[in-house]
């Protein structure tokens, strides 16, 4: 018997909610229905980076109200636009909006469940990783379950998604999880944004890598941001703003001399050299990579990655299922679906967890 789910996902990258219509045949099959991104305005992107730089008990508390409410209205607006009965769902994940995430010990995500299954009228699964954090795991990466389950191959593929953070997941076949590598590569287009909106404060993006492809980076700032110690880290591991953020972004900037343009290309140079190099340490051999998320959409960005990974088939994952940007909030859709039905969610090898887990909390 199929379940029509419905996934909402708003990432590190800051610039709205994705929301996906998922029906699911099985635990290894599902079918994107319906999907729709809905663009934080300014206020609200303002609101979210000060909670994340100095978040007091007032400010995540309305907060965590106003973007239930921005995830219920994206909620109604998709099934209205696939002419879907939104009584018709059997449930919602929704990963909500990370404040704070401290591997191993803590995650911060906002967005009120209580509040988004009074609005939406359905059950809603949230709280996704204090489950594998208390099991003594990272808390993420997540989305390697549905990497495996749904998107890999029956020879050796890496899933690769560039959101606000890199995370890469290599399957060895279908369905196979006991050797499983995933993790946070470390930073994605949040430092090329913040770059953008640090040398031009009224834009938030480089669109389509227009600033990068006119200027030049600066090598020594690279190198001072690939010498990061998260690089020195085998996985299981797992990053965000907290180590990437703004205060990075800053000094990056301080040390790429140049133009404004210039300091936008050392931003995509240290993106692109930092997932090379991860995938090259740390992950088993492949031929194939799939890249989905807002970085698959920097045509300077995705250049730059198959200069650097010359050995691999650098694929859009758009080109072998469907829109990548949809990837994630598909991947909560089915953890969802898996909670309901007292299955893991979690993928041990990938988060350091001590075993399989249940994940998430189910309201209403």
């Amino acid at each position: 018997m199929t379940s029509l789910a419905l996934g909402i996902m708003s990432g590190t990258s800051l610039d709205g909610v994705d929301v996906g219509l998922v029906r699911i045949h099985s635990e290894r099959s599902v079918e994107l229905c319906g999907f729709a991104s809905q663009s934080y305005v300014p206020s609200d992107r303002r609101l979210i980076r000060e909670a994340i730089v100095d978040g007091g008990a007032p400010k995540l508390a309305a907060l965590d109200v106003l973007l239930a409410e921005r995830f219920a209205e994206a909620a109604r607006t998709l099934c209205d636009r696939a002419s879907v009965d939104i009584d018709s769902l059997d449930v919602v994940g929704s990963h909500g909006q990370t404040i704070w995430h401290i591997p191993g010990t803590a995650s911060l995500q906002v967005g009120n469940a209580s509040v988004l299954a009074e609005r939406l009228g359905v059950r809603v699964v949230s709280d996704f990783r204090s489950a594998d954090i208390a099991a003594g795991g990272q808390g993420a990466p997540l989305v390697p379950m549905a990497d495996a389950m749904l998107f890999a191959s029956d020879t050796p593929r890496i899933l690769l998604n560039i959101g606000g953070m890199a995370n890469a997941t290599w399957v060895r076949q279908a369905g196979a999880l006991d050797d499983l590598v995933a993790f946070d590569t470390g930073p994605g287009v949040a430092i090329i944004d913040g770059m953008t909106h640090l040398v031009d404060p009224n834009v938030e993006y480089d669109h389509d890598g227009e600033r990068a492809l006119r200027g030049s980076a600066d090598r020594d700032a690279v190198k001072w941001a690939l010498s990061h110690s998260y690089f020195d880290s085998p996985p299981p591991k797992s990053t965000g703003r907290e180590v990437f953020g703004e205060p990075f972004v800053r000094e990056l900037q301080a040390r790429a001399n140049g133009s404004h343009d210039d300091a936008v290309a050392t931003a995509v140079v240290v993106v692109a050299e930092s997932i090379a190099m991860q995938i090259q340490r740390w992950v088993p051999a492949a031929e194939e990579l799939a890249v989905s998320g807002g970085g698959a959409r920097n045509p300077v960005l995705m250049d730059a990655l198959r200069a650097e990974l010359g050995s691999f088939s650098v694929r859009s994952f758009s080109d072998l299922f469907f829109d990548g940007d949809a990837k994630e909030a598909v991947a909560f859709a089915y953890l969802a679906w898996r909670t309901t039905r007292g299955l893991a969610g979690n993928v041990p090898a990938a988060t350091g967890a001590r075993g399989p887990r249940v994940l998430g909390l189910v309201t209403g």
